[in-house]
């Protein structure tokens, strides 16, 4: 099935390419999805009519995600987990985990976009990439504390107000 792409699909092509692909993917997923059209003259004729307007749709979603790619690069994501002897980790750290941390940052992310090889095991820092956009991945810097650490490091915080309180008095 002959079919002109819409949008840029992963492992596909990019916009305006024409493309051959079994027919169950195209009619089950690219026309329904509006990423393809058929591949015929009158349709060759309106592609190339549209092809302005989804051009900067494309290029402003490109934009967006490079502006968020920016935000995300500049995080700091923390996230502690329980730990056991040896500094080994009970559980491990997985998509939803970091989506959380981010969400909590205040910035949201489909966790099927985050990309991990495998989950993250060990204490210490892990670059995790997300992608944004089809040309656009961010490497997040996620760090893996224990969590009794995460506690010792946010008890001085909270006692200095308790030792400014009984010096107000």
């Amino acid at each position: 099935m002959k079919l002109i792409l819409r949008a840029d699909v992963e492992n596909l092509g990019i916009l305006g390419d024409v493309v051959e692909v079994k027919p169950g993917y195209g009619r089950n997923f690219l026309l329904p999805q509006g990423l393809a059209m058929v591949a015929s003259p009158a349709n060759l004729k309106a592609f190339e009519q549209e092809r302005k307007k989804l051009q900067a749709r494309m290029d402003a979603l490109r934009s967006e995600a490079q502006g968020m790619q920016a935000r995300l690069e500049a995080l700091n994501v923390v996230i502690p987990m329980h730990v056991g002897d040896n500094d080994k980790l009970y559980g491990s750290v997985t998509t939803s985990i970091i989506g959380d941390a981010l969400s909590a940052l205040g910035v949201e992310v489909d966790r099927r976009r985050i990309l991990m090889d495998a989950p993250i095991r060990t204490l210490g820092e892990h670059p995790v990439r997300v992608r944004l956009h089809a040309s656009v991945i961010a490497i997040v810097p996620v760090k893996v504390v224990s969590d009794h650490q995460a506690t010792v490091e946010e008890e001085p915080a909270s006692a200095a107000p308790a030792e400014e309180a009984e010096a107000a008095q």
